[in-house]
């Protein structure tokens, strides 16, 4: 039996079981098969399973242009491009033809030519659907001729032909991608008058180059995506235009650590090495989830802006990387994530968040390091009891021998280049600290062990029942109190002009 796509004229086209369809009858039969079949779709975006993916498919089955808004992050793009999974995987088009136009319903000169001259003879050739997805960010030097063109008096001096004249038109973006789907990004940065130019093509589908009206009937699903801060901050989308674009779908951040999580572990990249020489346990991995939770909810971070998902994407693969670091320093064939390795993390955050005036004084790192803080002490209540409850509790406190041990002017110092046998050590060295891990969680490998154990280090700092110091490399853990009372004064504090000095 011959394929479909071994057609190659008109005649033998007309004699198949093909039958032409628009683009939004295309997705609109495909995407019904396959809800029939209970096919999923959209694969790689979790967590919009019961709130957007719904909605984007009631849009579909609608005809509708989409207008996806949401904040930085949040999948829009992505969506956007697996919306081709939807077309049909090949459709036939006059060979030669700019605008790839259907045989059965042309609309181009070049098209009609064709098939009066050659009739049934006229060349097929098929276009496979990866390549009938067109997308344009805007910007505001995008132009009308960008999106949907000009006159080339080149060609018209050349053909001896009228402005007016079709073929002396130099297409844009929209109309080459004819019969399939055109996508703007960040739509409110387009100029409100470039905007403006695409009333008629949304509403009666034709288009006007340098007053020269066209009827060309194009065939396109149009996507747009929208940053809600884009409203206030850059410009915003122009009345008209949004009353033409049928459907807004409202996207947002995952409800979840564990949804989070997933599409963490999808996106971030990790080499073969780091994937089998370096021990990541979940407690890191919801750890990194949770300060995108923490940031999202600051009095510091611009939540108009919001926390892209980008963010734990790169501070996972920068928290590996810390790791991957300290083993080849140490020269080690393996290692294990460590609660040192998020200061790797710093710049995976200090990147992709906007702070607020209040954020701005106390600057990008600072803010960093206290959404680690926050998330480990979020955390924290889930793996230990509660050290601000047993402190008040009648029942022995189960940190009462670690805090003694600080309590005893010791300290110990956990840089995140140490080797995994002096860190042992340093863990170790706390009375109290390993007996405590072993009992709430009995059965753990070494590293899941020592892991714990410096996370009740940093779990305590945050409960305010020892100091945490920030070094270059590390942390400093010594006594709350002792902290306090035996500050120095920084000797530009002291005036030495004071009889008291």
């Amino acid at each position: 039996m011959t394929k479909i796509i071994d057609i190659k004229t008109l005649g033998e086209l007309k004699k198949s079981a093909y039958k032409s369809r628009s683009v939004k009858d295309e997705l609109r039969q495909n995407l019904i098969l396959q809800l029939q079949k209970k096919e999923g779709g959209f694969e790689g975006i979790i967590g919009f399973e019961d709130t957007v993916i719904p909605d984007l498919q009631t849009a579909i089955l609608s005809r509708h242009n989409i207008l996806l808004l949401g904040l930085r992050g949040q999948a829009k793009t992505r969506i956007a491009r697996l919306m081709v999974n939807l077309l049909d995987e090949y459709v036939p088009y006059i060979e030669g033809s700019e605008l790839f136009d259907d045989p059965f319903n042309p609309i181009s000169w070049y098209a009609h030519n064709e098939l009066n001259t050659k009739g049934d003879a006229t060349p097929i050739a098929w276009l496979h659907r990866s390549e009938r997805y067109t997308e344009k960010l805007a910007t505001p030097d995008v132009t009308v001729a960008d999106l949907i063109g000009d006159v080339d008096p080149i060609k018209a001096a050349t053909m001896k032909l009228h402005y007016s004249d079709e073929r002396v038109i130099h297409f844009g973006l929209i109309p080459r991608a004819h019969r399939g789907i055109f996508v703007i990004n960040e739509l409110p940065d387009l100029q409100a008058r470039i905007q403006v130019s695409l009333f008629n093509i949304l509403q009666e589908k034709d288009i006007q180059i340098r007053g020269f009206k066209l009827r060309l009937p194009l065939d396109l699903q149009f996507v747009f995506t929208a940053n809600p801060e884009d409203y206030t901050n850059r410009g915003s989308i122009v009345t008209p235009l949004k009353d033409r674009i049928e459907s807004q779908i409202l996207t947002h951040y995952p409800r979840s650590v564990e949804i989070s999580r997933k599409i963490t572990q999808q996106e971030a990249l990790l080499s073969p090495e780091q994937k089998t020489s370096i021990e990541i346990d979940g407690l890191v991995k919801d750890l990194i989830e949770q300060i995108a939770f923490e940031a999202r909810n600051s009095e510091y971070i611009d939540k108009k802006s919001g926390v892209s998902a980008r963010l734990t994407i790169s501070a996972f693969e920068n928290l590996v990387s810390n790791a991957e670091r300290r083993m080849i320093i140490n020269g080690e064939s393996s290692t294990a994530v460590r609660i040192t390795d998020f200061l790797g993390v710093i710049p995976a955050i200090t990147g992709k968040i906007e702070l607020v005036y209040e954020g701005e004084q106390e600057g990008p790192a600072k803010v960093a390091n206290m959404m680690i803080g926050k998330a480990i002490k979020t955390l924290m209540l889930q793996f230990f009891p509660d050290p601000e409850k047993v402190k008040k509790s009648k029942a022995p406190n189960p940190y009462a021998e670690i805090i003694n041990w600080f309590g005893d002017s010791n300290t110990i110092l956990l840089n995140d280049d140490l080797p995994l046998a002096e860190y042992k050590k340093s863990l170790n060295s706390v009375a109290g600290l390993k007996d405590l891990v072993k009992k709430i969680h009995p059965k753990l490998s070494e590293n899941q062990q020592l892991l714990l154990m410096e996370f009740v280090l940093h779990g305590l700092a945050e409960f305010s029942q020892l100091n945490k110091g920030f070094l270059d490399n590390g942390f400093a853990f010594s006594d709350m109190f002792n902290s306090l009372f035996n500050l120095e004064p920084d000797e530009d504090d002291l005036d030495l002009d004071d009889d008291r000095y």
